[in-house]
């Protein structure tokens, strides 16, 4: 349901508890949740039908300050339909006027006008007041306006976070560009310091060479002066000597002679220094023009660097004005961003205060919505709780009727009319005709102790007589059995005291047997040595043991696991032969006693063996050849050839009396397979 904001409340003050209900997609469900509840006590419940028929839109008069609650409100069916006789109102004043109003549109049916501050008026009834928490449709309206303010929020304090990236991006640009010009300011000021250095150097130099091109160009003219003087004298001494050559020879004086050469010489020497002079003056005058075309290249090339330093000093003094407008308005584009960044910082501060503010009072709403959830719960769970009692209740008053009626007889009204509290209550521990008012605490005492004693005398048996007859017969049956048990105890004792008596005497005679023969059999088996056995508790004959002492001659042996092998064996042998001797038995069956025995003590062993068959038949399992020629008869286990072994016998006393190695003496036995 989404309702305009600003009308939650007044939406929610119509509804009532409608707006904590159930919504569901159809009547059927309605009805299965319906009864859901009912099967689970879960108390009261408000269910609304969303598909059901969309609500006609009705006429309603149109009343300044009051809006339809359909125009405010987008919901389902159901929820319109609740909602289609609602018309909300800006105030209770806006409300009360437009009443009469109302009251014409009578034939529209009853409307009801609710304000923005969940006041309600019907024309039956009037709720408002103050101090009401909140309802949870506006509680949620909240959230989602909270929610959808903290998203603004969100999004312009990322736009001012952008802007002041931005901005300080832009800020430590302009620095950077900032500082950049003013490098490249001061580099041009130190290349132009160094251009106008090197031109000062150079007009310095156009000018020294103008003025030695004046004094070369004041030379060069006295030079042709004196060229075209030379050629005016050259010209005259040519014609001259043309003169002189067109002129009849004269007739010379031999004695002249001596002087005309003098005089020739003298003209030739002058002619040469003439000419001398001409060359030196004409070679002088093309150094000069040489000097001179030269001078004049220098001239124009320095002219030339003269103006492209000039042109360069233009473009720097142009640079260094624009650098220093970039420099004079650095500080107004830093102060503006700094006033920016200060303005965002600000503003973030502003927008950062609000979400506080805001998730606070979210915080607030939350906490107030769980507070509000658990005191519905708890109240929930208190109606349910008196629920469960009564039903408790209803259902122990029907135990104790029907009680009343299976075990007294007595309906309901006999026992209230007859035994009710308002009744008083006969005491016969005062007598038989004294009575005293109902009290409960009192009549409780009562019972239980009657209810004591009850249970002192237990149940009431009807057949005690015929089972304490049985009971009686079965304890003499018991006690005769039990003077039977105790006479044959007596006798059982008496004798196992006859037997004990018996058998420690017989015991006493076979020991002393068995110590003598022991005393005579042990030096058989070991020459010059001595045995003997004690009992190791004597005066306790029954529970006693049998301690072996023996002595080998030349030994000092007090543990029996420092004797031989063959020793230990002999000693052994030597106390079983004297039991044998003490108590002779018809035969006896040694298995290999003598396979640890060397060839003496074997035939020790042996005599002692020819000793007992005197007396008793001895079957002795052995692998000693000397053991088999003492033997009467011999029994063996062959294999023939195909595998199948056989029991052989061979009795070599009748071998012996028809004669040594006859081949012809059939075996005893027969031959078995394996």
């Amino acid at each position: 349901m989404q309702v305009r904001p600003g009308y939650e409340a007044a939406i929610a003050a119509v509804l009532g508890s409608v707006a904590e209900g159930l919504l569901v997609d159809s009547r059927s469900a309605a009805f299965e949740a319906l009864a859901e509840a009912a099967r689970a006590q879960l108390g009261t419940v408000e269910i609304v039908v969303g598909d059901a028929e969309a609500p006609v839109a009705r006429d309603l008069p149109v009343i300044e300050g009051l809006v339809p609650a359909l125009d405010v409100v987008a919901a389902p069916a159901g929820v319109l339909g609740l909602l289609a006789h609602v018309m909300v109102a800006n105030d209770l004043e806006t409300a009360r006027n437009a009443w009469p109003q109302l009251e014409s549109a009578a034939e529209l049916g009853p409307l009801t006008v609710v304000t923005l501050a969940a006041e309600v008026a019907t024309p039956f009834l009037l709720r408002g007041g103050s101090g009401g928490s909140p309802s949870r449709l506006a509680l949620v309206a909240e959230r989602d306006a909270a929610a959808d303010r903290l998203s603004e929020l969100t999004v312009v304090v990322d736009s001012l976070r952008e802007a002041w990236a931005d901005a300080k991006e832009a800020l430590a640009d302009a620095r950077a560009k900032a500082a950049a010009a003013l490098q490249e300011m001061r580099a041009h000021d130190s290349a132009l310091a160094a251009r106008v250095e090197h031109m000062n150097r150079l007009t310095v130099q156009h000018e020294a060479a103008v003025a030695e091109c004046e004094r070369l160009e004041a030379g060069l003219a006295q030079a042709q002066s004196a060229v075209r003087a030379a050629e005016v004298e050259a010209e005259r001494t040519a014609t001259e000597r043309d003169t002189a050559l067109a002129a009849p020879r004269p007739i010379l004086d031999a004695g002249a002679r001596d002087g005309v050469l003098k005089e020739v010489e003298a003209a030739r020497e002058a002619e040469m220094r003439a000419r001398l002079k001409v060359e030196t003056l004409r070679e002088r005058i093309r150094a000069q023009q040489a000097r001179v075309l030269s001078l004049e290249r220098r001239r124009e090339s320095e002219r030339a660097a003269a103006e492209e330093a000039a042109r360069r000093a233009v473009i720097r003094r142009a640079q260094r004005e624009a650098a220093a407008a970039v420099i004079g308005r650095v500080p107004h584009v830093l102060d503006a961003v700094e006033r920016s960044v200060a303005q965002a910082a600000l503003d973030l501060a502003d927008v950062e205060r609000e979400r506080t503010e805001q998730n606070v009072e979210l915080a607030g709403l939350r906490e107030q919505d769980i507070s509000l959830r658990e005191r519905l719960a708890a109240v929930t769970e208190s109606v349910h709780s008196l629920e469960l009692r009564i039903h408790e209740k209803r259902l122990h008053v029907s135990g104790l009727l029907d009680r009343a009626r299976s075990e007294l007889g007595l309906e309901e009204e006999i026992l209230i009319s007859e035994y009710g509290p308002d009744r008083e209550v006969a005491t016969p521990e005062a007598g038989d005709d004294t009575s005293e008012p109902y009290d409960r605490a009192r009549q409780q005492r009562r019972l239980q102790q009657a209810e004591r004693m009850l249970a002192q005398l237990g149940r009431v048996n009807p057949l005690a007589l015929e089972e304490f007859a049985a009971l009686e017969q079965r304890h003499a049956f018991l006690v005769e059995q039990l003077g039977d048990l105790a006479q044959a105890r007596t006798d059982l004792t008496t004798i196992i005291g006859d037997l004990d008596e018996r058998m420690q005497t017989i015991f006493t005679a076979a020991f002393d047997d068995t110590k003598a023969a022991f005393a005579e059999v042990f030096p058989i088996l070991f020459p010059g040595g001595s045995g003997s056995i004690s009992l190791t508790d004597p005066a306790n004959v029954l529970t006693t043991g049998i301690e072996v002492s023996v002595r080998p001659a030349g030994k000092k042996i007090e543990r029996l696991s420092l004797l031989s092998g063959g020793e230990r064996s002999l000693a052994a042998v030597a106390l079983l032969v004297a039991i044998f001797q003490a108590r002779p038995s018809p035969f006896y069956i040694l298995d290999e006693v003598e396979a640890a025995l060397d060839d003496a003590n074997l035939g020790r062993l042996l005599a002692v063996f020819e000793q007992l068959r005197e007396s008793s038949q001895l079957i002795i399992i052995t692998h000693q050849k000397r053991t088999m020629e003492i033997a009467d008869a011999l029994y063996g286990v062959s294999m023939r050839q195909d595998g199948v072994s056989a029991v052989v016998g061979q009795r070599l006393g009748e071998r012996v009396g028809s004669g040594a190695g006859d081949p012809a003496q059939p075996p005893i036995g027969d031959r078995v397979p394996a």
